[in-house]
């Protein structure tokens, strides 16, 4: 036996016990308390805390392409070939062509534009290579009151505004004629206002169901630099699908709407009267998905109305501008000035200008429509250009075999979700939430308002679907040997869920450890205490503002003997959740760093051990 077999103690569970516990006798298992290189080793006298570090400043040092060609010192050629192949590059900093009339056009008064930071300087007066118009593929038409022809099994409806209106609906893979029209309705849907219309199917056989909140909360306490929430959704009636149910380690389907506000500053912007917001429409397309997700490529026709379709099926804010959706801005701009420099940004000339503009903080529609007031697009030709609404998917984050609640004299299933919310600059109301997880916010806050208000069982819902994506963390999760969990804020919360189903079964050859970053765990560590018993056995808190002020992949390295005995484990398998920026790339030199120390490998030969054991399904990352 080795020297370092001696010094560290396992934390291998005896073979009578249902958890890790603490060996009586040595093994060749590594602690997760306890290495070579830990820093906090037993019998160690206190040291005085060292300043904390800090991170490492930033200084604006690039604002425009020509800032960064000048940095980098590359050439034209080869820049061009790490960018958008636009030639924009080629254009910035030229002098004046000779012959050419220039002028400095007068921008928009308001502060929707000037948040855009648009680098305008004069511009040619005759402009070229602008984009064509884009095709309109989306049409608007009154709703006929007689029916000409049968509707076909894919049949779609949605509701009128007063909530129990019904309507036919008719998908033609052909543009109908103008004698179709659309009798009376008789047919239900379902309540626009908590599920999407019920056109709006991932993928059969997944249709979206409206589950409605049991319980919500914040994990993370005032000070956090991001909010976490906890749901617990009731799935009992949730539609039977033959060979499809929820995973440990899977995910759930969510189709959040756009926020309704936003929804209403593009009809304001539009000076769309609000009686035909709800009103009822006739929906024509020439060709392609849209408003469905994943639908046949084809032409429809559908009932609906402009709100269901702006809230539930197009994106007005995740997206950067595109060329086209500029050039309808520019097409119906009254404003002559505001007209040439929408044209601009759709032309060569613009191209620099476009590049700095779609590369920068994500802008809104309701924000471009204020920046260029005078431009009212027709809402069927905008609903043409604009991205349609996807889909976001959120990892269980519990084991949804376990989970049940007893309300009402009933059983009711649950599954358990964790989403940190996302934010960015807005130019009006300073940060502005992300589509689903501001949705997600907005859920929580009102059914935690409806439970001070004395409410026992407030009504909010989540749109969800089983999740369609082959997430790996569920797929590679597997009942026997040891585990390493590897995660970072809200990536922590799949691994729970396995946490909890392997502490059901814990023995010798069955263990599971969890190595947890965060930033301070006086605020923002998730689930602490809701992992099972002997938590404080298998996970550990790694804090990068508070305590050692360190990082997840640092305490990777440290826990080299850990790694590497999982690693090369029997079934052994070691998965990383959380954000690709920072800790997905950081954890991924460190085990890299681990495999050449412990294997005596080279670099490259180290790469290619982790890339070996990413498929044997021993390594699992989900970044994003």
């Amino acid at each position: 036996m080795t020297s370092t077999d001696i010094k560290i103690p396992a934390l291998i569970a005896r073979s009578t016990g249902c958890a890790p516990e603490e060996p009586r006798t040595p093994s060749i298992a590594p602690s997760l308390t306890y290495s070579d290189e830990s820093e906090d080793q037993d019998e160690q006298l206190p040291l005085p805390e060292p300043p904390r570090r800090r991170r490492a400043s930033t200084r604006l040092i690039a604002q425009s392409s020509a800032d960064i060609q000048r940095i980098t010192g590359e050439s034209t050629a080869e820049l061009i070939q790490r960018c958008c192949g636009g030639g924009c590059c080629m254009k910035l900093g030229g002098k004046k062509k000779e012959g050419i009339e220039y002028e400095r056009l007068p921008q928009p008064d308001n502060d929707a534009f000037r948040s855009l930071a648009l680098r305008i300087g004069e511009t040619p007066t005759i402009l070229t290579k602008t984009i064509d118009m884009p095709e309109q593929t989306v049409y608007f038409e009154p709703v006929p009151r007689v029916l000409s022809r049968s509707s076909p099994a894919d049949s779609a409806v949605s509701l009128g505004a007063d909530g129990d209106a019904d309507a036919t609906v008719l998908a033609a893979a052909a543009p109908p004629s103008p004698q179709t029209a659309v009798s009376a309705v008789k047919v239900k849907d379902v309540d626009t206002t908590i599920q999407p219309p019920s056109f709006v199917q991932p993928h059969p056989p997944h249709h979206v169901f409206a589950a409605r909140i049991d319980t919500a909360r914040e994990l993370t306490r005032p000070g956090a630099e991001k909010r976490t929430y906890h749901f617990d959704l009731d799935i009992s009636s949730y539609p039977e699908e033959d060979g499809v149910d929820f995973k440990v380690g899977g995910a759930i389907g969510v189709t959040a709407p756009n926020d309704a506000s936003l929804v209403d500053d593009v009809f304001d912007a539009l000076l769309v009267p609000r009686f035909l917001r709800d009103k009822p429409v006739l929906l024509r397309t020439t060709k392609g998905r849209w408003p469905t997700v994943w639908g046949e490529d084809q032409a429809r026709e559908l009932v609906t109305t402009r709100r269901d379709l702006l809230t539930w099926c197009s994106d007005i804010q995740s997206y950067p501008p595109t060329k086209p959706l500029l050039r309808v801005l520019a097409e119906f701009a009254e404003d002559e000035n505001e007209k040439k420099l929408l044209a601009l940004l759709c032309s060569a000339e613009g191209q620099g200008v476009f590049c700095d503009f779609r590369t920068g903080p994500h802008i809104s529609l309701p924000q471009l429509l204020q920046a260029f007031p005078s431009s009212r697009p027709p809402l069927d030709v905008l609903l043409s250009v604009l991205q349609p609404l996807m889909p976001r998917f959120y990892s269980l984050s519990n084991d949804p075999h376990e989970s049940f609640k007893t309300r009402d004299g009933k059983v009711h299933r649950l599954v358990e979700v964790a989403v940190t919310v996302h934010e960015t600059a807005d130019w009006r109301r300073g940060q502005r939430t992300g589509i689903g997880s501001g949705f997600f916010e907005r859920q929580a806050q009102g059914f935690l308002a409806a439970q001070r208000r004395g409410e026992k069982n407030p009504e909010f819902y989540i749109p969800m679907f089983k999740g369609l994506m082959a997430n790996p963390l569920a797929r590679q999760f597997v009942s026997d040997g040891p585990m390493l969990l590897i995660g970072a804020g809200v990536g922590i919360a799949p691994f729970r869920g396995f946490v909890q189903r392997r502490l059901k079964t814990a023995n010798c050859a069955n263990k599971v450890w969890v190595l947890q970053g965060i930033r301070d765990s006086l605020v923002d560590e998730i689930y602490s205490g809701e992992w099972g018993v002997h938590e404080d056995e298998v996970k550990r808190v790694i804090q990068s503002r508070r305590g050692e002020s360190r990082y997840v992949q640092e305490e990777v390295r440290n826990q080299a003997d850990l790694v590497w005995y999982i690693a090369n484990a029997v079934d052994g398998r070691i998965f990383v959740c959380g954000s690709s920026k920072g800790m997905g790339e950081g954890v991924e030199e460190a085990l890299v760093d681990v495999a050449m120390k412990k294997g005596n490998l080279e670099r490259d030969e180290a790469r290619r051990y982790w890339e070996l054991k990413t498929e044997a399904g021993q390594y699992i990352a989900e970044t994003w």
